[in-house]
């Protein structure tokens, strides 16, 4: 492996190591510094720096782009590049394209006439552009599609074009348990019941139904036929008998099959009162010391249940919220942190408008404090036209809210 190809995330307090993380103070620092920021947002668009596949970076790198008045044309450049540069080159030039970026358009527009990954650019472009935008491009699709060699997948823009798609081959059709009593759902999980239905049917039947307690003995026998994992859906089955599972979780963790333990631990952490706090902390604080990025935002929700109670993992909580390189779980740290030890978050929360992740711009959005610098944000958020809808429509109910209020208290008659 070349040295080039070694992701190693900067520090989480240097302007390369928060741009990596999709950090709002990132973007802050970028725009203080645009000359020395630029290579290191190209550089978030050549290299994929999410730690998972459900971070989003897209809106965060465009929004650089067009901010810090950089040049598109590296972008550009990547659409020639292997499929994963294509894809994060397409995710940000088709959002340029929507700011009046005339030259993002025209690029994805010639790719799809002359390009090779055209078929990923035309489906992602058809999903948030106008249809003028991209329609006429319906003969160039007709002249090129008989050079793939595979069909396409998705219904649009092919079916607009009168070019088939493949469809998936069709599996076996679904049994239908809805007739089924509680005891015959039973007894196909223990497969006394053969040719009904399947386990996994039965685990969904049961989960659409108040819940059956029967289901509880049954639970350790339900795994893989490696006996390393459970079956689909039991997790969902076992959560949607609420607190009846605990007296068996209190079992279930003493056991060696480790799955099974977890089921356990996860049963009484949601349901168990504050007893299971310092457990919780611990859990936090060593998948802290571990730096085990994925799985502590449950974690933190289940602390979020105990309000001030739990503040033993308040240092662990803000650790994991400055430190964590997945950035989809840094709005659940931020959301536990808000019902268990609200102080000094308004500094958090107005960072919040500038990260990358849509579910803490609208934290930031509803709870940023009035300052003029946070409500210039979330005007900018609310005329941003490559804003998600949710965040747009947000942040110009926050402003109306505020407006509102302001026109109360100028209101004759009502004190300042």
């Amino acid at each position: 492996m070349s040295n080039d190809d070694v992701m190693t995330y900067a520090r989480s307090d240097s302007v390369e190591g928060l741009l990596q993380r999709g950090r709002g103070l990132g973007a802050v620092r970028a725009l203080q510094g645009p000359r020395e920021a630029a290579p290191l947002v190209y550089d978030g668009i050549r290299r994929d720096w999410r730690w998972d596949s459900c971070d989003d970076r897209a809106r965060y790198l465009a929004g650089l782009i067009r901010d810090l008045g950089l040049s598109s044309a590296p972008v550009v450049e990547l659409l020639a590049g292997d499929e994963d540069q294509c894809r994060r080159a397409v995710g940000v030039l088709r959002l340029l394209a929507l700011d009046d970026g005339d030259e993002a358009r025209e690029a994805l527009r010639s790719h799809v006439r002359e390009g090779v990954h055209w078929v990923h650019v035309l489906e992602s472009v058809t999903e948030l552009w106008p249809l003028e935008w991209w329609e006429d491009l319906g003969e160039v699709a007709r002249a090129r599609i008989d050079g793939e060699p595979e069909p396409p997948w998705f219904i649009e823009p092919w079916t607009r074009f009168g070019i088939e798609v493949q469809r998936p081959a069709s599996g076996p059709t679904p049994h239908d348990l809805t007739g089924l009593a509680d005891d015959e759902l039973l007894d196909l999980l223990t497969g006394t019941r053969p040719g009904a239905g399947s386990r996994v049917e039965a685990l969904r039947e049961l989960s659409r139904r108040d819940p059956v307690e029967g289901l509880i003995p049954l639970v350790p026998s339900l795994v893989t036929p490696d006996g390393h994992r459970p079956l689909p859906l039991l997790r969902q089955a076992v959560a949607h008998l609420g607190a009846l599972a605990v007296p068996a979780a209190r079992r279930w963790v003493g056991v060696e099959q480790g799955w099974l333990a977890r089921l356990g631990s996860d049963v009484l952490a949601d349901h168990l009162g504050p007893e299971v706090i310092p457990v919780l902390v611990a859990e936090l604080a060593e998948q802290s010391r571990t730096r085990a990025w994925c799985g502590p935002d449950a974690t933190a929700k289940r602390l979020a249940r105990f309000g001030p109670a739990a503040a033993g993992a308040v240092a662990d909580l803000r650790r994991f919220w400055l430190h964590t390189p997945h950035s989809y779980e840094r709005a659940a740290y931020l959301e536990a942190l808000a019902v268990i030890d609200p102080g000094g978050l308004d500094y958090t929360h107005t960072e919040s408008l500038w990260d990358c992740e849509e579910r803490a711009r609208l934290l930031g959005v509803a709870h940023a404090p009035a300052h003029p610098e946070a409500l210039e944000r979330i005007a900018a958020l609310r005329d941003d036209p490559m804003e998600t809808p949710d965040v747009r429509s947000g942040a110009e109910a926050r402003l109306e809210r505020g407006a509102a209020h302001r026109a109360d208290r100028a209101a004759p008659g009502v004190s300042a």
